[in-house]
């Protein structure tokens, strides 16, 4: 089929298939601001040049000046960060073998972010990315080389927009045609990534970035047209309504909270994704504590919770500028991994099943089968109230030899447990049960 420099021709492209069935990814914003590795708890660490810059700062980016002037000193600019980002200790295949054991099915990479500053060599940025300053190493390459190994697919974020780039300061369109639109066709073609993040749209309408243009030709005759999966981030007021994928960003759409509303933006008619950090940040905020994460059991039941409404879940982690992920955020991945080895039937390839209104209570269905989370231990009773009562119905809860019995309860499936020794299950935080004929 072809598509034509429309919206409607545009939406009409179906997302491939194998990003629904994905599920969880892994997020990565690394660059230059993961030198100071600073922002006040709630904000964004990723932001720091544009907080100790603009003209009218705030409190919030009075907090990023005093940190800036205090540990580095008033002369020391943002651009001197190159020299301290070595990323000395990366290494792509402990990284790809961490995202492949933490049951991630694809990961985006920031290769660029507001910044300007390409974690890939591009003619397009001269002197400003990670190969020609700094560490001297294409991130990008390295990554895709290593993910090329394992089942994870290797995707990309860049933004749109540069905050300090002089041609988007003297004409944004113009720097669309000749800055954007041809970095992100030579970002495509050179390293074939399975998708694209954009971000940073929201400042123009999707006619001044020239969205619909690159998306044709992105669809059309593209190297990648066959399986990449762009977002929705593409210009004033398209999230959540043109382009590929829905995304939302810690619970919001576009400035609005999906929290509550979920099932107008889950139920849409193409995959949705949930994108957010495992504390405030995206980018590595050192200043975070444990207690500003979340812990494993939430991070599954955010999962679980997505997957059940028929999103994916992006978890962004961020990584250290020596290369190293921290220990806290590698653990916390293999906790979600070492769950999904045993759960991933209900999770990998799902669709929604019901909208549970309990509490404790979320479902997917599989291959024929429908399988109930319990997100506490399972004891005693529980009533699945979106389950009618079938007497050929059979239940096992996975990682285990437990069968529940199936009792009717006023027409819908009791299921019935004895008392379990929670060191005979291959899972924690959350349990699910599979019903089957």
């Amino acid at each position: 089929m072809y598509y034509e420099n429309n919206w409607e021709s545009l939406n009409a492209r179906p997302v491939p298939k194998w990003f629904g069935d994905a599920k969880f990814g892994i997020f990565i914003h690394w660059g230059l601001y993961s030198v100071p590795a600073f922002a006040p708890k709630g904000h964004y660490a990723e932001w720091y040049w544009h907080a100790i810059t603009c003209p009218e700062p705030n409190e919030i980016q009075q907090q990023f000046r005093a940190y800036h002037k205090k540990t580095y000193g008033e002369n020391f600019r943002y651009e001197d960060f190159v020299s301290l980002f070595k990323a000395e200790n990366f290494d792509a295949d402990e990284w790809a073998d961490l995202f492949q054991r933490s049951g991630a099915r694809y990961m985006n990479l920031v290769s660029k972010h507001h910044d300007g500053y390409c974690l890939y060599k591009t003619e397009y940025a001269p002197f400003w990315n990670s190969v020609d300053v700094g560490p001297h190493r294409d991130f990008c390459r390295e990554l895709k080389t290593a993910l090329d190994k394992t089942d994870v697919r290797f995707g990309v974020y860049h933004s749109v927009y540069e905050w300090y780039h002089p041609l988007y300061l003297k004409d944004p369109e113009e720097y669309a045609v000749k800055h954007l639109v041809p970095m992100l066709k030579e970002l495509m073609e050179n390293y074939q990534p399975a998708t694209l993040f954009t971000d940073g749209e929201w400042e123009h309408e999707a006619s001044v970035w020239h969205s619909t243009e690159f998306l044709q030709w992105l669809y059309n005759e593209s190297s990648v047209k066959d399986f990449i999966v762009p977002n929705d981030r593409w210009g004033i007021g398209t999230r959540g309504k043109l382009g590929g994928n829905f995304t939302s960003e810690y619970g919001y759409i576009d400035g609005s909270s999906t929290h509550g509303g979920t099932k107008a933006f889950l139920t849409a008619d193409r995959p949705f994704e949930e994108c957010r950090g495992i504390g405030s940040s995206f980018g590595w905020n050192r200043f975070e504590k444990p207690e500003d994460y979340l812990s494993s059991k939430e991070l599954i039941h955010l999962l679980i919770d997505l997957v059940s409404k028929g999103s994916n879940f992006l978890l962004n982690i961020g990584p250290t500028p020596d290369g190293r992920i921290p220990v806290i955020m590698q653990q916390k991945l293999l906790d979600m991994g070492k769950w999904l080895e045993v759960n991933g039937e209900a999770i990998y390839g799902s669709k929604c099943y019901a909208f549970s209104e309990q509490e404790d209570i979320r479902y997917t269905q599989n291959n024929g089968n429908i399988y109930a989370f319990i997100l506490r231990f399972p004891y005693g009773k529980f009533t699945l109230d979106d389950v009618d009562f079938d007497p050929e119905l059979k239940a096992e809860l996975l990682g285990s030899d437990i069968r529940p019995a199936i009792l009717n309860e006023n027409g819908k499936v009791c299921l019935a447990f004895d008392p379990i020794n929670p060191e005979s299950l291959k899972t924690e935080h959350a349990y699910c049960i599979k019903l089957s004929k």
